[in-house]
């Protein structure tokens, strides 16, 4: 795990001009808000809010080996006294904490309005006000269930690829060894 503190550009994103950038894509996540809708992860908050985010990393980082997009999610640090911007890397996604007083929606909308004109960026998020500065900022935008059935999509799709792939044949070990071996003329010849 990688940290650094962010003291103001909400992410570094090089290229300058006013042409989208095709090969770069940005999703932005609001953490808080995808746990508290999807199922899954709300239930795991009401017991234990550290596990909900870890599972919450753990999904985000199989969806983006898939997607192969760069994926940030963005948590709500406002109500930590004195606490500054912080950006890290969970193995393939960046995470990025919130600086005191600054919401996860504030630091997306900022983003947006930041790198929407230059790149194409997509915003996972059911709040309500955030999704209409989110759509004026010119950006795609996914609620919190569109999303999760997307990444529910993008899973099975790779895992019916790779049922595809495999061999359905059962294996046994005799089919592998030497004839010898099997003939058991490898213990006569010793």
């Amino acid at each position: 795990k990688k940290k650094r503190v962010i003291e103001s550009s909400p992410a570094s994103a090089s290229g300058g001009g006013k042409q989208k950038d095709a090969g770069v894509e940005y999703l932005l996540v609001d953490g808080y808000n995808v746990i508290f809708a999807w199922q899954e992860l709300a239930e795991l908050a009401r017991v234990n809010m550290d596990s909900a985010r870890g599972r919450l990393l753990d999904i985000l980082c199989n969806y983006q080996g898939i997607r192969r997009c760069e994926l940030i999610v963005v948590f709500d640090a406002y109500r930590v006294e004195g606490h500054q911007t912080e950006a890290c890397d969970y193995h393939n996604i960046h995470v990025v904490y919130t600086k005191e007083a600054e919401t996860a929606d504030a630091y997306i909308e900022r983003f947006a309005h930041e790198h929407a004109s230059r790149y194409r960026v997509t915003v996972a998020t059911s709040d309500g006000l955030e999704q209409i500065i989110i759509r004026g900022a010119g950006c795609i935008l996914l609620s919190a269930r569109e999303f999760e059935q997307e990444v529910k999509e993008k899973n099975r799709q790779l895992q019916a690829e790779y049922d595809s792939r495999k061999d359905h044949g059962k294996v046994y070990l005799r089919d592998q060894m030497p004839s010898q071996v099997l003939d058991g003329s490898l213990e006569e010849q010793q």
